[in-house]
């Protein structure tokens, strides 16, 4: 008797420990790690910028005996130049559509305009003409429904000056990893040198291995996802362009956004399209939008595993469980951490194992 009321204390005091720690040691832990996180990313992303950079550098220092100073700002030209190049052209020709589309905006406006009139004066007609309890209903359902409608513009217009306010210190922020980019690159050899002095071996080295696993395996997927992304863009501006849309770059570099939002993805711009096109009687152009978004979904999925899986070595049904199993635990930001959980422990095992 005595060795089974140990036991339930046992097992009380533990459960205890586990609920007092989730709710007052893991918040503050998790609160740490996000300031930290916060200070430090700059840094990280200078990290793997170099890393990205590195076969460049190598190329340059080893094939024209060029310092590595000189091969590091050469390469950070060429890769930061043409990369801010090709945006600004983006830009420049997708400021020409929006100043197109804010001309011939009114022509859009004016049929939903009208066409919400029409619904106004129709459920005007139907709704004084229901009994008393179910009009009742129906003024809660809009009370409830206006209320979500003014916090989630009340959440916007936080977010949105949130965004605002954080616009200095993310400049800031891009700056700091520019620089640090360059002096991670061109001093590689020398923090390598200082990293094994300081930390004891052999764990000095094992560390670095697995830093440059898991930096190369997450660039790997970095990759991929800018392969899918790119993709869907493309398919998106080119199919808008069969359409015959006017400002198809303008819609597809926007459906190419969303599609880096996994809460969001192309269905957000162009469901609500092909909706609207079949209430103001355009059928024809909504069938050919859903037919655009299927083709562009049924790309996306039949690819996503595959070339997440080419550019990390591993296979395909490998990275379909763990985006499965990352959405069931962690809802949709799993199919992101899924994977890069998965690539940091084979990077991690990896390295090891070759230690």
């Amino acid at each position: 008797m005595t060795r089974h009321i140990q036991v339930i204390i046992m097992t009380g005091a533990a459960l205890a420990l586990v609920y007092f720690s989730a709710i007052y040691f893991v918040p503050e832990v998790l609160s740490i790690i996000s300031k930290t996180f916060s200070v430090i990313i700059p840094f990280i992303i200078a990290a793997l910028l170099s890393l990205l950079m590195e076969p460049a550098v190598n190329f340059l220092s080893a094939g024209t005996r060029m310092s590595r100073p000189l091969a590091v700002g050469l390469s950070m030209l060429a890769i930061f130049g043409g990369a801010g190049l090709i945006v600004v052209l983006a830009v420049f020709r997708l400021v020409k559509e929006l100043i197109d589309l804010s001309v011939t905006l009114p022509q859009y406006v004016k049929p939903v305009h009208e066409f919400i009139l029409y619904s106004f004066e129709k459920s005007k007609v139907f709704y004084f003409s229901l009994p008393p309890e179910i009009s009742g209903r129906i003024n809660e359902s809009l009370g409830t429904i206006t209320g979500a409608l003014s916090n989630f513009t009340r959440s916007l217009a936080h977010f949105l000056l949130g965004f605002a306010s954080a616009l200095p210190e993310a400049i800031l922020g891009i700056i700091v990893a520019i620089i640090a980019t360059y002096f991670f690159s061109r001093d590689h050899s020398l923090l390598v040198k200082l990293w094994l002095g300081a930390v004891p071996e052999p764990w000095g080295e094992k560390v670095l291995k697995v830093v440059r696993e898991v930096g190369h395996a997450f660039l790997s997927y970095v990759r991929a996802q800018a392969v899918l992304v790119s993709l869907t863009t493309v398919q998106a501006i080119v199919g808008l362009y069969f359409l015959g849309v006017d400002y198809a770059l303008t819609v597809g570099l926007l459906i190419g956004f969303f599609d880096i939002l996994p809460v969001f993805g192309p269905a957000t711009i162009i469901i609500p399209w092909a909706v609207w096109s079949f209430i103001s009687g355009n059928v024809a152009f909504g069938v050919k939008l859903i037919i655009l978004y299927l083709i562009i979904w049924v790309v996306r999925q039949s690819l996503e595993a595959r070339v997440v899986a080419a550019n990390l070595g591993l296979h395909p049904l490998a990275v379909l469980a763990v985006m499965y199993i990352g959405l069931r635990l962690m809802g949709v930001p799993g199919l992101i951490f899924g994977p890069i959980l998965l690539i940091t422990a084979q990077a991690a095992h990896k390295a090891l194992k070759g230690s």
